[in-house]
């Protein structure tokens, strides 16, 4: 269970991150700050989810990179 706390954590940090670098990106490509936040308030929503779902696919299915264990 220690793991999926850890995913969580991680989904979470991550979109912060990501939601202030496209909040940023949004107002230098000249958006208004209403608009931008409206974007980022979107990713916010969105994208923790697609991120964990990810996440734990990789965790379940792809081993690629990981040692054997036996």
């Amino acid at each position: 269970m220690p793991l999926i706390k850890r995913h969580i954590l991680k989904s979470i940090t991550y979109r912060i991150l990501g939601t202030l670098t496209t909040i940023v990106l949004t107002l230098l490509a000249g958006l208004e700050i209403k608009w931008a936040a409206m974007v980022g308030i979107g990713e916010i929503i969105i994208k923790p989810i697609v991120y964990f779902l990810h996440e734990r696919a990789w965790y379940k299915w792809i081993k690629y990179g990981l040692k054997n264990k036996n």
